[in-house]
């Protein structure tokens, strides 16, 4: 009996380890489809960082969505080729900052593709929106141009093509520059009589003065001739980040996905 009754435990023994053989099999299988399907934590999540508030192109809107035009493409481009990415909202400097130190792989932040970043180490995507900087002050002010700025006090975006415009005017106008770390601030200077005008890119300002109805004007005759705004890495290894970037450009732009993106936000 005792003979019997330990082929019985051994056979059930047996049966037990192979059903839990058979559910680990299982688990590794599920595994290796997730990781072909994309699910793994195996595959590359490319950190992708970006400003706070640079409306339309980065903003949080009021049911607390990151959205704009730079989410959307970035979005639309990582869709048509096929990678997962993780966006981080840090602000301007912040996300520099984040990408020279290696903590994100790349940035889209309306950053205009300019030589002096190229050679201070950007390594910029084919541009994806073209724009211009322009003047704006308050919606009862006086001045009309450059002309009277003379001995006065204007904001700028740190970092920005706006900064570097009012820069390249300072000295043949005769104004004086303060520096802001975002836009909402730098229109509240404005607003609030700190600086007269301000300096900024045409589309981000023009959807501010829309969209917050702020007391502000963008003077015309003020805009610059422009540049392409890029998609941004900072390190060489990540160069495979903006190939592909160019690759999703060129096919949301052929199948009409970029227009649609565009008119979204700009009419």
């Amino acid at each position: 009996m005792k003979k019997v009754l330990s082929l019985l435990m051994a056979a059930t023994l047996a049966l037990g380890l192979a059903a839990c053989g058979g559910n680990s099999s299982g688990s590794d299988s599920n595994a290796a489809n997730d990781s072909s399907n994309g699910a793994s934590g195996d595959e590359k999540v490319w950190v992708i960082a970006s400003d706070t508030v640079f409306k339309p192109f980065e903003y949080t809107d009021a049911s607390g969505n990151f959205v704009g035009i730079d989410v959307d493409i970035v979005a639309a481009i990582a869709e048509d080729q096929g990678f997962k990415y993780e966006m981080k909202s840090l602000g301007w400097d912040a996300a520099i900052a984040a990408c020279q130190s290696g903590q994100a792989d790349g940035m889209i932040a309306g950053a205009s593709i300019t030589d002096e970043r190229k050679e201070s180490g950007w390594i910029f995507s084919d541009g994806y929106y073209q724009t211009t900087q322009t003047m704006t002050v308050a919606a009862d002010s006086d001045i009309t141009g450059f002309e009277d700025l003379s001995g006065k006090t204007v904001a700028v975006k740190t970092g920005t093509q706006g900064a570097a415009y009012a820069e390249s005017l300072k000295e043949q106008y005769g104004f004086n520059i303060t520096y802001f770390e975002d836009s909402p601030t730098m229109y509240q200077a404005v607003l609030g009589g700190q600086a007269v005008a301000c300096f900024e890119d045409t589309p981000v300002m023009t959807a501010s003065i829309k969209d917050g109805n702020l007391a502000l004007k963008i003077l015309e005759d003020t805009a610059n001739e422009g540049q392409p705004y890029g998609f941004a890495i900072f390190n060489a290894d990540n160069q495979e980040l903006i190939d592909m970037f160019n690759a999703g450009l060129a096919n949301i732009k052929e199948n009409g996905k970029y227009d649609e993106i565009i008119a979204k936000y700009l009419g």
